[in-house]
């Protein structure tokens, strides 16, 4: 029987917490306290209704066509297909090629990868610095214009990182934002501030981003999470799972070169 696992990619959201250098954290309080809901109700049925104010951009989030354009999608408008039940592909930064002198991801790292329809999570390992200082430094990894116009071309739905700009944000690109410029244009939701894609497989799971649906705004935290179907047989013999991956790129070779 095939088995289900669900992994959290979300950062945990708490009052005052910083995301992006320079946007305010989040402010949470009680709207109805639950010993002045008491006067309300039966004896000993309490409730609380909390409140919050927060900037769209808290936490893990997701980024509408109307963050970048004022005739873009809002919120209320990204159509669900885009931020549900993807197929999910993760496309990894190799840990010798992390660091200020390899920041950008581009066409020669995404090349050879099939992104048509599918959410494309880049894991750079960024994440672990979230909640330092050090994650808004801006020498931070981040997607090339190029890279960018390779996975509009190849037809991505959604693209997701685990940095804290999905662009260069270091005072050499002069405050240009091709990422958010070229991706939004597409209508392709991105999704920043990713955290344990380390815990997922390249491939064979499926992702979720989903937002409410809030007309006029354009980002707004989301609970991000894979789903993975675990067979157990193959889970006890990864040499099966192997070598069935071998034989479908085999297959695939195959009917490109025919």
């Amino acid at each position: 029987m095939t088995r289900r696992r669900i992994v959290d990619l979300s950062q945990v959201i708490s009052a005052g917490m910083v995301t992006y250098p320079g946007l305010p954290g989040p402010e949470i309080s009680e709207h109805l306290t639950r010993s002045a809901s008491a006067a309300h109700y039966a004896p000993g049925t309490e409730f609380l209704i909390g409140r919050i104010s927060l900037v769209g951009n808290t936490g893990t989030y997701v980024d509408s066509p109307f963050h970048r354009y004022p005739d873009g999608a809002d919120l209320s408008a990204v159509p669900l297909e885009r931020l549900a039940d993807l197929d999910g592909l993760v496309i990894r930064v190799p840990p010798g090629q992390r660091g200020p002198a390899a920041r950008g991801i581009g066409p020669a790292m995404l090349a050879g990868h099939r992104v048509a329809g599918r959410a494309v999570l880049l894991h750079t390992g960024w994440a672990v610095h979230f909640g330092s200082a050090r994650y808004g430094d801006p020498d931070h990894p981040y997607l090339t214009a190029d890279g960018v116009r390779w996975l509009v071309d190849e037809g991505a739905a959604l693209v997701g990182i685990d940095s804290v700009n999905i662009d260069d944000s270091s005072p050499a690109a002069g405050g240009e934002r091709p990422a958010h410029t070229g991706l939004l244009a597409a209508g392709i939701p991105i999704v920043e501030h990713l955290r344990g894609l380390d815990a997922l497989p390249d491939d064979g799971f499926r992702f979720t981003a989903a937002p409410p649906m809030i007309v006029g705004m354009a980002s707004f935290p989301v609970r991000a999470f894979a789903v993975i179907d675990e067979d157990p047989t193959l889970g006890r013999h990864p040499e099966l799972l192997d070598e069935l991956r071998h034989r479908f790129e085999r297959s695939i070779d195959w009917l490109f070169r025919s």
